[in-house]
């Protein structure tokens, strides 16, 4: 019996119309646009405006893309993951507002909580699902509304951060695409350097809270910074050695886009070329959740059949990782 793997069938992605610019930024917090882009590699971001939006409202639109570009109803998903920081509500799951959103009627769904490591986490579960056997066919979504948790007279967090997201199909193959590898991590102690201080069962809402500001996005930059080097390019060497890949072999590095710095680390220590690497945070900054979906989006007309592609992130908590997969679509 041939080897069930989950291939990727189809993308999409979406980000909000409006554009916070780093000229913008200037005029609101203590910073200028050479500092930022020095740092970060950011220029601009994409932020979601409109009374009661929400995560759900940059993710159905992708989704519902997707399902267009593969010419399949929302009624045929079995399975929807949505990875995201910044939910809807704390209860329901945004993934269940989503297929709702969509009419995914038939679908089962719930969320995953990895900060901007969540998309990779909640690829790597759906894989299971799909290799199974059970399940045909399972959307990861990966979208993040981060205005609503930044505070924007924080110059350390509010330059980095913007709002969209992205989907994927996982469909069975059996002809040696799609996922082949994973190495998944975590380290709770990494909590004290990157965490929402307030809005849990620790530190529930209060006026208190509120006006101390706790409920916005609280990091320790350098440390943060140092972390994710060493977390994103060691994982991403690791799953190359473990599968025996050289930098020749594969095709493109798609790195989480939270600093320009971190992504250039992680391409040096596999080898690689700026060229194979796919790079967007200038557009879009850190999207959390949405920055690998929107990576593959952006790059699928320069994806072809048996690519060897390598996923690589880190986020808060800490959390990191990286996934090996075949791309499954696509002629030269």
């Amino acid at each position: 019996m041939q080897k069930i793997r989950a291939a990727i069938t189809a993308v999409a992605g979406w980000v909000p119309p409006d554009m916070v610019t780093n000229k913008d930024l200037e005029k609101m917090v203590d910073t200028n646009d050479e500092w930022i882009v020095s740092r970060t590699g950011i220029k601009e971001r994409r932020i979601l405006k409109g009374e009661g939006l929400g995560t759900s409202d940059i993710a159905a639109p992708a989704v519902k893309e997707l399902l267009r570009k593969r010419g399949i109803s929302a009624e045929e998903i079995d399975l929807l993951i949505c990875a995201t920081t910044t939910p809807d509500m704390l209860f329901p799951a945004t993934a269940n507002i989503i297929c709702d959103k969509i009419g995914a009627k038939n679908a089962f769904g719930y969320d995953i909580s990895a900060a901007c490591s969540g998309f990779l986490f909640s690829l790597a579960t759906a894989a299971k699902f799909v290799e199974s056997g059970r399940y045909k066919k399972v959307v990861v979504v990966g979208a993040d509304k981060m205005s609503s948790i930044l505070n924007f007279k924080d110059r350390a967090t509010c330059i980095i951060f913007g709002d969209g997201g992205g989907a994927v199909l996982l469909e069975p193959n059996t002809e040696g695409y799609g996922i082949q590898d994973e190495i998944l991590a975590s380290d709770g102690s990494g909590r004290a350097y990157l965490h929402q201080k307030a809005g849990g069962s620790i530190m529930p809402p209060t006026h208190e809270t509120v006006e101390k500001e706790l409920h916005y996005v609280y990091q320790e930059g350098q440390t943060v910074f140092k972390f994710a080097v060493k977390g994103m390019a060691d994982v991403a060497a690791a799953i190359m050695e473990r599968n025996n890949l050289k930098a020749d072999d594969i095709a493109w590095l798609v790195p989480h886009q939270a600093n320009k710095r971190i992504i250039d680390a992680t391409a040096v220590r596999m080898g690689l070329s700026e060229e194979k690497v796919m790079i967007n945070i200038q557009r879009y900054g850190n999207t959390t959740n949405g920055t690998l979906p929107l990576c593959l989006w952006e790059w699928e007309s320069r994806l072809y059949k048996g690519d060897n592609i390598i996923l690589a992130a880190f986020g808060g908590g800490f959390t990191w990782g990286a996934i090996y997969l075949k791309w499954a679509y696509g002629s030269k």
